[in-house]
């Protein structure tokens, strides 16, 4: 069994470029998969700040 990587929510939101009042927003919805510490600490799975990042990409235009 392989250990996912859990990322801080500065390091999510550097990679994002989502902001973290929309990381914490979406937390407290239940949008996104966020793990726990002991000190009640946010902790976002790597596939999940991939999934985001897909999510949040700005749409391209499309050519006529």
């Amino acid at each position: 069994m392989m250990i996912e990587r859990l990322l801080t929510l500065s390091e999510t939101c550097e990679r994002s470029g989502i902001h973290p009042n929309t990381l914490r927003k979406w937390d407290k919805q239940g949008k996104i998969r966020v793990v726990r510490t002991v000190g009640c600490r946010r902790r976002i799975p790597e596939s999940e700040v991939e999934r985001l990042m897909d999510i949040a990409k700005p749409d391209t235009p499309k050519k006529p």
